[in-house]
């Protein structure tokens, strides 16, 4: 039976596990980043897969408050949600559409697509031509990185085109690195080349140019050349670093965190195992406390008998299989007052250590990026500062 006047969900949102958004800290990174660039630079901010796994309403909010002029996601659906939430700053969606269902959803939301072929622009003209709209766009290039784009030998002409259609209004013309991240700047000082040739045929062509962006986040940290008229953060602007010789670039604050509470201490013997099949053995009189976060909420569980957490200021070793919902800890050292109900913390500060996302991405052979998309929404996301 119900209980019918309990309080709504939200206030178990810190009751189990949770995923912590710092609202200062993203607002000090984007006002980092607006410093680095300039005042005549545009910082859009890419809040694409709910903005990385931080909330995208919560995120767009921030981001704008804080003097970010544009937005980019990569789907039609995630930029409906933001104008649902009533965000009206202009939104670049970075996939490629070709339907006409998809442009009439573009046109309702009020956002503004990447044309990447002549034949999605074919498709476009058509379409808004029978409902006697026009459309402002975005043309990617591909200089080097062979995803969307039409290759820059052919990117001339197609823009040529675009800027002469009736309803299509060219704003702006991008691309994108493909190995910014990388101390060898040499592919993407071809790409850049590669754009400035693009960028001189359409001028060629007598064509005023639209705005100009190719900078994601590595790239606007690697070098002014590459800001043009607007930049993309995306990593950068969750306070992550794109690369190790990047990281001293600018103080950013990492933005998110992941906690979660003891559910349970017990004490094991010498010789008894933890967890599924055992992959932890323990070798003296131990203290286990369970947890409840698991790889159902996006720890990943090739991090088992690996990771670490910080309890109290202290790091703590995670021991056996992570299971789906729960973790288990040694907790031997700890003092003998540790109880149901204390937080721990698996990415973020406590006291003075901090457990960061590249640190998991490191352990794993991935990158930050998968580590902070991972988290799952049985996760609460809960703003804090």
């Amino acid at each position: 039976m119900l209980i019918t006047q309990q309080p709504p969900l939200t206030w178990l949102q810190r009751e189990r596990a949770w995923v912590e958004i710092d609202r200062a800290a993203l607002q000090h990174n984007v006002r980092q980043l607006k410093h680095w660039v300039g005042d005549r630079v545009e910082l859009m901010a890419v809040i694409k897969a709910d903005a990385y796994g931080h909330g995208a309403v919560t995120v767009a909010q921030s981001v704008l408050a804080a003097g970010a002029e544009w937005l980019a996601v990569a789907t039609i659906e995630e930029g409906g949600q933001l104008r649902e939430a009533n965000i009206t700053a202009p939104i670049l969606v970075l996939g490629a559409a070709h339907t006409p269902d998809q442009i009439k959803a573009l046109l309702h939301w009020q956002l503004q697509p990447t044309l990447c072929t002549m034949q999605q622009a074919f498709a476009f003209a058509e379409v808004l031509q029978s409902l006697g709209r026009s459309l402002p766009v975005h043309l990617n290039i591909d200089t080097g990185m062979a995803r969307l784009g039409t290759r820059w030998t052919e990117a001339a002409t197609w823009a040529q085109w675009v800027a002469r259609s009736p309803v299509l209004q060219l704003s702006s013309l991008y691309s994108h690195f493909a190995t910014a991240d990388d101390p060898d700047p040499t592919v993407m000082q071809l790409q850049h080349q590669r754009f400035q040739v693009v960028l001189q045929q359409v001028r060629s062509h007598g064509l005023p140019l639209p705005k100009l962006h190719m900078a994601n986040s590595a790239g606007i940290l690697s070098d002014r050349a590459y800001h043009f008229d607007r930049v993309r953060a995306g990593l950068a602007l969750y306070g992550l670093a794109p690369a190790p010789h990047l990281a001293d670039r600018l103080p950013l604050r990492p933005v998110l965190s992941v906690k979660a509470r003891i559910t349970q201490v017990k004490a094991i013997e010498p010789g008894e195992g933890v967890s599924y099949g055992y992959r932890y053995v323990a070798d003296r009189p131990t203290r286990v406390a369970v947890v409840g976060i698991g790889y159902a909420d996006g720890v990943p569980r090739n991090l088992s008998n690996q990771m670490q957490v910080l309890i109290r200021g202290r790091r703590v070793r995670q021991i056996g299989s992570i299971t789906m919902d729960q973790l288990m800890l040694d907790v031997t050292d700890l003092p003998e007052d540790l109880m149901p109900g204390e937080v721990v913390t698996l990415l973020g500060t406590d006291g003075g250590d901090q457990i960061r996302a590249e640190d998991w991405a490191d352990q794993l052979g991935t990158i930050s990026w998968e580590i902070l998309c991972s988290f799952k929404h049985r996760l609460p996301r809960v703003s804090v500062n």
